[in-house]
């Protein structure tokens, strides 16, 4: 009998284009408005049947990662045996960590979210992104948008979620200095919770009208992280000085992407920024488009 392969399950980044802080509930998580894509650069989840569970790390970016119950992976396996009690094989999992940890773009969750979708898969559940995002949303407020991993705007606590229809493939580099940026820190720091909601998308979507509608919306923990770490405003400003059309902090910090208008004039501006700064993490990738979008180079 031949023996099963390793499922594979890729883990992209997410990066919030734009970020709208409108509120705070009485319990206080904030409300936000968030338009968030993925992109074909991330994270790599291994899952296998084993006699026994185990879970390690390598990559780039496994120094430090945790890798016991702290660590969403491992919440992830076990919230969804807790839910489906019985999915119950023991399972042995191995991420590849490419994202630099705690900077913004989703890595934690999106692994969590892949390891989510692998077992389901491995398992043969009967548990569909909806259910998926259930068990996950008690995991993290990413994990719901990090289950669909398509563009989308998403709003409360990020569980209310609408895809974005017609986006295409684009180019973007992401760029982080070397240093991580605690989330509840950055929202400690903010300066206002109430500001206004997102303006409405434009009907057709593509490098210049993507570009003109960011640059009527706003990432408003962006002056917070940088009142924490002054880094992120360097990373910001070389992207800008690689020409990127349009740049900003995704997420809480630290990494910034910047747009570019293909995947090859966004390799050339990541080049120029690596030679500049060989410390830092920089990544040229592109947008994974919405369904019905096509691709562009």
């Amino acid at each position: 009998m031949q023996e099963a392969l390793p499922r594979v399950e890729f883990a992209p980044a997410k990066v919030n284009l734009a970020l709208h802080v409108v509120g705070r509930r009485d319990d206080g998580y904030h409300l936000l408005e968030s338009l968030a894509v993925f992109t074909r650069f991330g994270d790599r989840i291994e899952i296998e049947e084993a006699d026994e569970d185990s879970f390690v790390v390598s990559g780039p970016f496994a120094e430090g990662v945790p890798t016991d119950e702290t660590n969403l992976v491992v919440g992830a396996r076990d919230a969804l045996r807790a839910a489906l009690p019985h999915a119950s094989a023991r399972v042995s999992i191995m991420l590849q960590k490419n994202l630099p940890p705690a900077s913004g773009i989703g890595g934690g969750s999106s692994d969590a979210a892949a390891t989510l979708r692998g077992l389901a898969k491995l398992w043969e559940l009967d548990a569909g992104n909806e259910r998926l995002s259930a068990i996950g949303a008690a995991l993290g407020a990413d994990l719901p948008m990090c289950i669909e991993a398509k563009p989308l705007i998403a709003r409360g606590t990020g569980e209310q979620l609408s895809p974005v229809a017609g986006f295409p493939s684009l180019g973007l580099v992401l760029v982080n200095p070397g240093v991580a940026v605690s989330t509840p820190a950055v929202f400690s720091a903010l300066k206002r919770r109430d500001n206004e909601a997102l303006p409405a998308l434009p009907t057709r979507i593509d490098f210049h009208t993507l570009r003109n509608w960011l640059e009527m919306t706003r990432n408003d923990l962006e002056e917070a992280a940088l009142s924490i770490e002054p880094a992120i405003g360097a990373a910001k400003r070389a992207l800008e000085n690689a020409d990127a059309g349009f740049a900003r902090m995704s997420g809480s910090g630290a990494t910034c992407f910047g747009l570019f208008e293909t995947g090859n004039v966004a390799k050339r501006a990541a080049a120029v920024i690596r030679k500049r700064h060989p410390d830092w993490f920089v990544a040229a990738t592109r947008t994974m488009p919405s369904e019905d979008a096509h691709e562009q180079d």
